[in-house]
């Protein structure tokens, strides 16, 4: 079965997309952006997914890629046109290739004039194409810096996006307005810059009038997306921290393993965060942890140990996940939540005081 997810970076108003094959387990990743690669990984992970491409539809100007970071996190190959003049990817692709994951495939299909490098991908069944900064909703990238080219631009649209089926979902790399989708028959139709009777002088007459303004991330992003987004300096690991092996979860959460956990009691201060009569009951409690009642907590954070990196609990990890938000606001910076609470703690046979055996 084909897994899809549509992601958004507010900060840019980037769309991200993966896509998988569920009985492989393999899957690609078209336009990361660098601040969200944290988020795009643990979304991999807990989808039981294997990255093995890495896609850009262009050299980006309004944010940089997350290319390298995936390809340090996870190996897979980063892919860009080869007409791009981009350093560092592992494929450059041209017209006509085919990005294989598990039992399906992207084709590319080369669509220049916002710049010489734009491509499209189009999956395999051609229900679904992925249009970068080339098509957007209602509109189309800008063609005035960056190799742009009015007349380029209206071919490729016409050649090679308004060419596919009229049912083809078109998803393109950015929208401002919270538009998700369209599709071909919707932009031959609609689009106000290239649809219905336009010609290609209408359009180039159309886009050299447009005014935008300079993108503000152009010097930044151009200059780091013409290396895949590799930085100066490599960052630390994605997943771990300077204390402990944390695992960042698609819901935004730090999370601490049990056993690391129970191997490292002294090194950390658990704070518990259940009610007085679940902390004493059944399930018991780890030792030494000390004992908070969530609705306490935002009153008694000067009773904690911020020295040590805090570690929150309670029955099955959910209340402790509004506490890691409490300290977090109390300028706690090393916390992690317990994954799955004291349920998991038992279960995996930890040390407990009190209880029932």
């Amino acid at each position: 079965m084909l897994v899809f997810r549509q992601l958004f970076d507010p900060e840019s108003s980037t769309y991200t997309y993966i896509l998988g094959d569920s009985a492989a387990g393999e899957a690609v990743l078209i336009d990361g952006v660098f601040e969200q690669a944290r988020r795009d990984l643990a979304l991999l992970s807990e989808l039981n997914l294997q990255l093995k491409h890495v896609l850009d539809t262009h050299c980006h100007a309004d944010h940089v890629t997350s290319a390298y970071l995936l390809k340090q996190q996870t190996g897979a190959l980063i892919n860009v046109s080869e007409a791009a003049s981009v350093e560092g990817a592992d494929v450059y692709v041209k017209h006509g290739d085919k990005i294989k994951f598990g039992g399906r495939y992207l084709s590319v299909r080369q669509t220049p004039g916002h710049t010489d490098g734009c491509v499209t991908y189009v999956i395999d069944d051609e229900k679904m194409a992925f249009t970068g900064d080339t098509l957007l909703v209602r509109g189309c990238g800008r063609t005035d810096f960056q190799q742009g080219d009015a007349r380029q631009m209206f071919r490729s649209i016409h050649s090679q996006i308004l060419a596919l089926p009229e049912t083809t979902k078109l998803y393109p790399a950015h929208d401002y307005k919270g538009i998700t989708v369209t599709s071909v028959a919707e932009e031959k139709q609609f689009n106000p810059r290239f649809g219905g009777a336009i010609s290609e002088d209408d359009f180039v007459g159309y886009m050299d009038h447009l005014g935008l303004p300079h993108p503000k991330q152009i010097d930044i992003a151009v200059p780091a997306n013409l290396k895949c987004g590799r930085p100066d300096q490599d960052p630390q690991n994605a997943n771990t921290t300077d204390w402990a092996p944390l695992k960042y979860t698609f819901a935004g959460v730090e999370e601490i393993d049990c056993q690391w956990c129970d191997e490292h009691l002294a090194d950390v201060q658990i704070v518990d965060v259940r009610e007085g009569e679940e902390f004493t009951g059944p399930l018991g409690h780890i030792p030494d942890a000390i004992h908070i009642p969530l609705g306490q907590l935002a009153d008694r954070v000067d009773e904690l140990d911020t020295a040590k990196p805090i570690v929150t609990v309670c029955r099955a990890g959910g209340r402790s996940v509004q506490a890691m938000v409490l300290l977090k606001r109390a300028g706690v910076k090393r916390i992690a939540n317990l994954t799955g609470g004291m349920l998991r703690w038992r279960s995996d046979g930890h040390r407990v005081s009190g209880g029932v055996n």
